[in-house]
């Protein structure tokens, strides 16, 4: 009687460890704190799958880049270092042109137009990640990116030599026809870039400005609504594919709640976070008719620059684009 009953317990835990309740544990490196906006969306996220999946797959959050750098993470996720992760696309345009269409200056420049590019460049997106070994689960885009300066300016002409915050080509493209010194800076370290006079400009959303705190080492803000970047949750095609299909679909359902989500949020905090700049001090300024002119003039540079880079594919999706 007893052998029986000790034979059944191991048949039961052997199943347990091994059958259909086994646990399946994905590590998502994020670069931003885990009080943003995008960090705490994501966190949503897990928590939306470990509860859909009734825990069969749990997702550990690493936020402010504690795990990999902002430029390491694709790399990881694609290596299957880590499972799944945020990245901004931007980041990666010398890579292949498409990462960096929502960098383009003034192509793009409110949530509408953002989502249209989006929907144009999609599946752009999910071709290049899939040949890569890699899945797009969503996207979420940044509030229109706005110009840090430490003193007032009225033309592109009063940029020339100062030292600009570079975190994408895009970026550091513009500071090279603005007459500016980029300065590659990731998320992590803008704060002290700024308190060490590391940088003394960069164009950035209002969200970058509020986590970093840059009200205490920058005073203006011109909000230029110059494009919105989105950050992509990216997932390593393996590691999906070994999922079984109802934690697969539980995965993608959450992850489009996420992308909602985010959006909504995103719109929601641009007004938020200027808000709270201008409590802590900083002047929240329109471009002069003469600066607007001039960033416009740099954008339509970089626009035909892009668009030679990026070839069939990307004249396209601009094209794509403008019909919608």
């Amino acid at each position: 009687m007893k052998r029986r009953l000790f034979s059944t317990t191991a048949i039961v835990l052997a199943f347990s460890a091994t059958g259909s309740f086994a646990q399946t544990k994905w590590d998502l490196p994020a670069a931003y704190p885990a009080t943003n906006f995008h960090t705490e969306n994501i966190t949503q996220f897990a928590k939306d799958v470990d509860a859909a999946t009734g825990g069969k797959l749990k997702i550990t959050v690493h936020a402010n880049a504690s795990l990999f750098k902002a430029p390491e993470i694709k790399r990881a996720v694609q290596g299957g270092q880590a499972q799944i992760g945020e990245v901004l696309l931007v980041n990666f345009e010398n890579e292949n042109p498409i990462y960096g269409a929502d960098g383009i200056p003034f192509l793009a420049t409110s949530f509408a137009e953002s989502k249209k590019l989006y929907e144009a460049q999609k599946p752009f997106l999910d071709k290049i990640l899939n040949a890569q070994g890699m899945k797009l689960l969503y996207a979420v885009p940044w509030p229109p990116q706005g110009l840090y300066v430490k003193k007032e300016i009225a033309s592109v002409a009063d940029m020339r030599g100062v030292k600009w915050r570079a975190y994408s080509p895009a970026t550091a493209k513009m500071a090279e026809l603005i007459g500016a010194q980029p300065v590659t800076i990731q998320a992590a370290e803008v704060s002290q870039a700024f308190a060490t006079g590391v940088v003394d400009s960069m164009m950035s959303s209002g969200s970058t400005g509020y986590d970093s705190k840059i009200y205490e080492s920058v005073k203006y803000w011109y909000d230029t609504q110059a494009w919105l970047p989105k950050n992509a949750v990216i997932v390593n095609l393996k590691a999906f594919n070994a999922l079984d299909p109802a934690t697969q679909t539980a995965v993608t359902k959450a992850a489009a709640e996420a992308e909602a989500r985010g959006w909504k949020l995103s719109a929601e905090k641009n007004d938020w976070y200027k808000a709270e700049l201008t409590k802590k001090g900083m002047k929240i300024l329109p471009p002069s008719p003469k600066l607007a002119s001039d960033l416009k003039q740099v954008g339509a540079i970089m626009l035909a620059d892009w668009e030679k880079k990026a070839g069939p594919d990307g004249q396209a999706l601009v094209a794509a684009y403008r019909k919608k």
